[in-house]
């Protein structure tokens, strides 16, 4: 399949708009000794959140946060290793779990800024982008799509060139690319962590691309 893409934007941020709801600031105020939040203003519940987990070490209210989001998919054990390790490291790019990662950034960017720096930041990618024709998009066609301008020392490329070519199933492609959403009829916006793709790995704006689909073979 060939496709065209015209890169419009790529920008690092870090934090994700929408990242928290109220609904979630309301529960996390509860858990950090705060009952009555859901009576206080909805534009005050973040900064009353900051204040509640100012009274608590670091790696506690990681532990909490870590419990709030993840618990479905971490034990005890290794919620409350991670909650020490996050003060030192950027866990959303490390841990070795990537279908966790864009939750773990979330929670690890709430904590740098509740802490004014103490935890280490990290960043994200976000890419505007226009491809035609628009068909059959999905996370796996972009990141081939994006193979051809991407420099050669992006990690997607080191990690997954076998997938990328199409010779075996890219199902780690769901995983890498946090969220991709159309913006029009042939726009998109894709968000992913800036450890996959920074905003100095593109070598082109425009360009071509063909790419393969992997196809099982039948038994």
């Amino acid at each position: 399949m060939k496709y065209h893409m015209v890169i419009n934007s790529v920008k690092n941020v870090e934090e994700l708009k929408d990242a928290w709801t109220n609904a979630d600031y309301i529960e996390l105020l509860d858990r950090f000794g705060f009952p009555d939040g859901d009576k206080s203003k909805p534009e005050d519940l973040e900064e009353l959140l900051f204040m509640a987990i100012s009274d608590f070490e670091g790696p506690e209210a990681a532990a909490i946060l870590l419990d709030y989001k993840l618990s479905d998919h971490l034990t005890e054990g290794q919620i409350e290793q991670m909650s020490h390790d996050m003060v030192l490291d950027k866990i959303s790019e490390e841990y070795s779990d990537i279908s966790l990662h864009h939750q773990l950034f979330n929670i690890n960017q709430f904590l740098f800024k509740a802490y004014n720096g103490t935890f280490p930041s990290a960043k994200a990618t976000i890419v505007e982008f226009e491809i035609t024709p628009n068909k059959e998009v999905s996370k796996e066609v972009i990141l081939k799509v994006l193979d051809k301008t991407l420099a050669n020392n992006n990690i997607i490329k080191r990690l997954y060139s076998e997938q990328l070519a199409g010779n075996e199933a890219f199902e780690a492609a769901e995983d890498i690319v946090w969220e991709l959403k159309p913006t029009g009829d042939n726009s998109y916006i894709m968000t992913t962590s800036e450890y996959w793709i920074s905003r100095d790995e593109f070598t082109e704006a425009e360009f071509d691309s063909e790419i393969t689909v992997f196809e099982e073979e039948e038994d």
